[in-house]
């Protein structure tokens, strides 16, 4: 509820503040023109109409507004949605396509509705920043190909607009300086007749709005099979850059979202989307970094009006907006780029500062990511990277030692020996655990004290259970002590029902 109230609030606050609302208001309008371009060129990935790409941003927006956890974030056509469906485009045709996404809607409600935004919580820290820096290296990466083989005249103009970018804040921040940017050097193209490519080189614009449809698929079992490979690839991918990118708003604007709400948000989303004959998507992060870090944007109304003034734009404006020039949405998408990168995470002082396998995760994540073009993998593989240089860390954290202290018999000879146990017990840590026992030259009685361990799995039961097994093959007897509440309690419920794991 508090989210809610606060959520209102701002919205409230910028509709009663002339200068908070003109921020937002160009903040979507900024995002709109940043848009166009990248929709159409998704849906050339998706290898569909452009106008399949226009609507969907315009829908995702639109309906993300109201249904988001994540205020001021964006959300419209991308790259990786894209590249998921591409394959059922090609295959299958748009019919299909469009229940996929339906489906994927549906099954992202009702993931978030069990819960699994609790899962961002086991996203390292190093993996964001991994996330983050690959982000900014595909968001370059993405206006390269604007920048070969063009008209000489490009340069320069990508130049002026970043000089733009970099200096207009210095002086005023009135309007916002990408706008400024975008609008002079399209006045520019058009009074001096440039011929550089633009807008209109990128794809056709649509000239009507978008309508209610059915997908003519039969609703039968063999149409089910076909899709749901797809819908749970796109959920999940939708879902992951959608969570990620909200906690990196979350970061940057130093405020909480609803992380669960912003996950069945993006089902919604999609399921209008669907519905509205779009290609689906997800929270774009090159746009909602323009639109907070670059435009000032902090409300659900900048991403209201990015999908109304891009649908302005392209229906109505269409001729207009193909005059753009693309060097103007480049050097926007270059200076996003820059202010994405964490430039602290890869400064020589912070790399000799930082544990190797932090700097191994945040690398791995960099490079599949951008080796995938796809942000999901990356993530995926961070966190797996992760995982196992942590499990090989603690394992090593476990120890087994003789204590010296032990009973003798009245012949004086030694009658028990007491083994100390230290760590945390777990797969990793308590596989090599058996072999760290004298079971031959141990005299009758052996305690094994874990008053110092903890277990965590029934690998470590199973391990225990080895090692007792192996004493009663020689006669001795083996007493397990020293056992918390909680490894009492496995142990317990777990001994003696793990045969065959040794």
């Amino acid at each position: 509820m508090s989210v809610k109230r606060s959520t209102e609030g701002s919205v409230l606050a910028a509709l009663r503040s002339p200068k908070l609302l003109r921020t937002e208001v160009l903040a979507g309008l900024v995002v709109a023109l940043a848009l166009i371009p990248e929709a159409i060129s998704f849906s050339i990935i998706a290898g569909v109409d452009p106008r399949v790409g226009l609507f969907a941003s315009f829908t995702m927006a639109v309906t993300i507004a109201f249904t988001g956890g994540r205020r001021a974030m964006i959300s419209a056509a991308t790259g990786a949605i894209a590249l998921v469906i591409a394959p059922l485009a090609k295959e299958h045709g748009l019919d299909y396509l469009i229940a996929a996404v339906i489906l994927a809607g549906v099954i992202q409600i009702v993931l978030s509705v069990v819960g699994v935004a609790k899962l961002m919580r086991f996203i390292p820290r190093s993996v964001m920043v991994g996330f983050v820096n690959a982000l900014a290296i595909l968001i370059f990466l993405a206006q390269v190909p604007h920048l070969l083989g063009v008209s000489w005249l490009v340069y320069p103009m990508v130049a002026i607009g970043l000089a733009l970018m970099v200096f207009l804040p210095k002086l005023s921040n009135v309007v916002p300086a990408p706008l400024v940017a975008i609008v002079l050097l399209t006045v520019a193209t058009v009074v001096f007749a440039l011929h550089v490519p633009n807008v209109g080189d990128e794809g056709e614009l649509p000239s009507s709005l978008p309508s209610l449809l059915i997908p003519h698929v039969p609703f039968d079992l063999e149409t089910l099979k076909i899709i749901a490979p797809y819908a749970l690839a796109m959920a999940l991918v939708g879902l992951l850059e959608s969570l990620m990118t909200a906690k990196l708003v979350d970061d940057i604007t130093d405020s909480h979202s609803d992380k669960t709400r912003e996950g069945w948000g993006q089902g919604v989303a999609n399921v209008v989307t669907g519905f509205f004959g779009g290609m689906g998507g997800c929270a774009m992060i090159g746009q909602t970094m323009i639109n907070v870090k670059a435009s000032g944007a902090r409300t659900r109304i900048s991403t209201f009006l990015a999908g109304v003034f891009l649908l302005i734009l392209v229906v109505g404006l269409g001729d207009v907006v193909a005059l753009i020039p693309m060097a103007a949405l480049v050097a926007v998408m270059i200076m996003v780029s820059v202010g994405t990168m964490d430039w602290h995470s890869i400064a020589p002082k912070t790399l000799r500062r930082m544990p190797k396998s932090e700097t191994t995760v945040m690398l791995v994540t960099v490079v599949i990511t951008v080796a995938t073009h796809n942000l999901a993998y990356g993530v995926i593989a961070g966190v797996l990277t992760a995982m196992v240089l942590f499990a090989q860390r603690v394992a090593h954290f476990t120890e087994v030692v003789k204590v010296a202290e032990a009973d003798t018999d009245a012949d004086g000879a030694i009658d028990t020996r007491v083994y100390r146990v230290r760590g945390e017990l777990f797969f990793a840590s308590s596989n090599d655990l058996v072999y760290q026992f004298d079971y031959v030259d141990d005299p009758e009685n052996v305690i094994i004290d874990m008053s110092e361990a903890h277990i965590w799995d029934a690998s470590t039961v199973a391990t225990l259970d080895a090692i007792t097994t192996k004493y009663e093959s020689k006669g001795k007897n083996v007493e397990i002590v020293g056992l918390n509440e909680a490894s009492e309690e496995r142990h317990v419920r777990l001994s003696g029902y793990l045969a065959g794991a040794h």
